[in-house]
């Protein structure tokens, strides 16, 4: 379909969603998706002419009619067992069709410490932060599809953590998509990290059938003076899926956000993520690991904006081809004149399995200050054939060989992963679909 057809099926998709709002179609949420929908109306779907999307077709995406109006299904804990951590443990939030899941969440270990709840009912509830962050209409700048998710935002999760507060309780958000139909969510996430507090928190975004659908998500986060945050995003939707993300991240002084981003599923995918250092004595971790496979395309974009002086970030993004999948990644380090004393590293890794598999590598580096430690790069290969002969020597059959070499390459962009659970299940989950038969 052409962007006019698609624009038009948006358009009579929003007529619906307003009927749907039983009078909340004057509410001050909805006057934002009003003002989100016109700006998505006066925007085109990029093209390869667009420098940022180069790479990248979203061609593909633009030939289903995905309805954003699915209703909420009942599913059971069995369906998402895989994606649980222990219980125990945890905090729980589930979204099922972009709807909150009161029934397999539980939220009981966090009281006292902290605000969370969905965030439609953050709003309804007068909060602020979830008021000036989630309903803030982008700039003008804003991109078509960030643009969407402001149109068709209906819930997603809401965190503010107090002042001083150590959560103990990591916090697991799952974002499941199950229907009969083409289908779209747009998730809206604002997480807040309040002076001297710290959370941890794991979101996964998965499917439950064949169908095809896309996920469309905005994630706000804001990390308070010498507030920490670790931030893991898994996406591990189904073949037939799409999947666009936005996060954009700002710290002040003293602050650390870890983000960790994994990528196994998809057909395709593209993660922007900004990060804008707003303070002196800021520390940024960002990582990535994708695992593409068949015709996938990953597609990774991200940004760390030094304006400040005295900040470290460091970012290391690996990924692994077979087939005739795609990798994409365009890295930019800006260091603005005030940020002297800048510490920035940038490293970008991959591994090539099949001559039909492809990578574009794209790493950034803009400095505007004169005493800072700069560094970055990108490198594409092969697995080393001589360590590949050597394990098959020692018995090794030629895929578990494969795996471990590849599991060896991978495993460091999520082992500094400060939930043990957290990170022993991605390197489970890693191992399994290495030893599937694709690499054998």
């Amino acid at each position: 379909m052409d962007d006019k057809t698609v624009k038009q099926w948006f358009g009579d998709s929003f007529i619906r969603f307003e009927k749907s709002l039983n009078g909340e179609s004057t509410s001050p949420l909805h006057l934002v998706r009003k003002k989100g929908f016109e700006k998505f109306s006066m925007l085109e779907f990029p093209t390869h002419r667009n420098e940022e999307w180069k790479y990248t077709s979203v061609k593909p995406l633009l030939n289903y009619r995905f309805d954003p109006n699915s209703g909420i299904v009942d599913i059971s804990k069995e369906d998402i067992e895989k994606y649980l951590y222990d219980e125990s443990i945890y905090s729980t939030l589930v979204f099922v069709n972009g709807k909150y899941y009161e029934k397999l969440s539980d939220l009981s270990k966090l009281e006292g410490k902290l605000e969370i709840m969905p965030l439609v009912k953050a709003i309804k509830s007068g909060k602020d932060e979830a008021i000036n962050f989630a309903l803030e209409i982008l700039d003008k700048d804003a991109d078509i599809f960030s643009s969407l998710n402001t149109a068709f935002m209906m819930d997603g999760t809401y965190i503010k953590v107090n002042d001083d507060a150590v959560v103990d309780s990591p916090i697991q958000i799952i974002y499941v998509t199950s229907a009969d139909k083409e289908t779209v969510t747009n998730p809206r996430n604002v997480f807040i990290v309040g002076k001297h507090a710290s959370v941890k928190l794991i979101e996964t975004y998965a499917g439950l059938n064949e169908t095809p659908y896309f996920t469309n998500t905005f994630t706000i986060v804001k990390v308070d003076e010498y507030g920490s945050i670790e931030h893991t995003k898994v996406q591990d939707e189904t073949r037939n899926s799409f999947h666009i993300s936005t996060l954009e991240v700002n710290q002040k002084r003293g602050s650390h956000y870890a983000g960790y981003n994994v990528n196994f599923g998809g057909s395709l995918v593209r993660n922007n993520l900004n990060i804008h250092l707003n303070g002196k004595e800021t520390e940024t971790t960002l990582n990535g690991l994708a695992l593409s496979k068949g015709t996938q395309h990953i597609d990774n974009h991200t940004l760390i904006n030094h304006l400040e002086p005295h900040c470290n970030s460091h970012q290391l993004y690996k990924s692994i081809l077979d087939d005739s999948s795609r990798i994409v990644f365009n890295g930019k380090i800006f260091v603005k004149q005030d940020a002297q004393k800048t510490n920035a590293f940038q490293e970008n890794k991959n591994i090539i399995l099949s001559d039909s598999a492809l990578v574009n590598a794209k790493p950034q580096l803009e400095i505007f200050a004169d005493d800072v430690k700069c560094t970055h790069g990108a490198t594409v290969g092969q697995l080393d054939k001589d360590a590949l002969f050597y394990l098959k020597s020692r018995g090794f059959s030629h895929k578990e060989a494969l795996a471990t070499l590849i599991y060896a390459f991978a495993s460091d962009a999520v082992h500094s992963i400060q939930l043990p659970l957290v990170r022993d299940k991605l390197e489970v989950i890693l191992s399994e679909k290495l030893l599937t038969p694709a690499l054998s």
